[in-house]
């Protein structure tokens, strides 16, 4: 993958080290001890230059391998502080993030464009009673429901709890861009965790010297191993994780 060329250490071990980021409470220096143990001397700031370069390109390289969204959207607003100061994090369940200084017309519009625009339109949008949303609706899905009964939303809602979680241990995001990345690449790993995408490897070890001949499709431009298509989806994490492991 053109994205990982000259850095000092393989694809395996930067995805690594942004799994573990993204999906657990970590921190920078959490990372850097974790790998240190297996021999991989990388230092935190290093780290979190990975984690913000590296993950909305595999939030957009994992895009070819998911599942079809549904017909049904869930939309909320939750807020995280960025610079000490409280900013507004639009989220669509399981799909899509923005985050943005202001709640207002504009904001919730921006987040609906960019949403449309990487998938099916939904027939179904759920959301809390915010009074932009009806507007925004009549103009860009005029042909979808709109729920906004109490408690309708309780999913997007336990989600947000799922992300202030890990949010936590960071001590407060410093730039709008981060809540924007490390909020995508949560749910990226959410979604993985819930079977949304088709994920393999290159080569299973429990193949036969027969079987392991046999011809995969060849994965998209751009994409790397781990999220390769296969003819046998497997759990692409335990690999990463080998892989890693492997490495001196």
């Amino acid at each position: 993958m053109s994205g990982f060329t000259g850095f000092r250490f393989p694809p395996e071990v930067i995805v690594l080290a942004v799994r573990w980021y993204l999906r657990f409470a970590l921190s920078y220096r959490d990372i850097e001890e974790l790998l240190s143990e297996r021999r991989l001397q990388v230092d935190h700031v290093i780290v979190y230059r990975w984690v913000q370069r590296f993950t909305p390109l595999l939030v957009e390289a994992a895009r070819l391998c998911r599942h079809r969204p549904g017909a049904r959207w869930f939309i909320d607003e939750t807020y995280v502080k960025v610079s000490g100061r409280w900013t507004y994090l639009y989220r669509a369940a399981e799909q899509h993030v923005l985050a943005s200084e202001r709640r207002d017309q504009a904001a919730a519009r921006r987040f609906f464009v960019r949403a449309l625009a990487q998938g099916r339109r939904p027939v179904e949008v759920t959301t809390d009673k915010a009074p932009v949303y009806p507007r925004i609706l009549d103009e860009l899905l005029p042909e979808a429901c709109h729920v906004d009964a109490a408690r309708e939303n309780n999913r997007i809602e336990a989600d947000h709890g799922r992300l202030k979680a890990r949010l936590r241990p960071m001590r407060g995001l410093k730039r709008l861009r981060s809540a924007q990345t490390v909020s995508a690449g949560h749910a990226l790993v959410q979604n993985i965790r819930r079977g949304h995408y088709e994920l393999g490897i290159d080569s299973s070890p429990q193949l036969t010297p027969q079987q392991s001949d046999r011809r995969t499709p060849p994965r998209p431009a751009g994409m790397p191993s781990f999220l390769g298509t296969q003819q046998r989806p497997r759990n692409n994490l335990a690999y990463l994780q080998g892989q890693a492991s492997g490495v001196r």
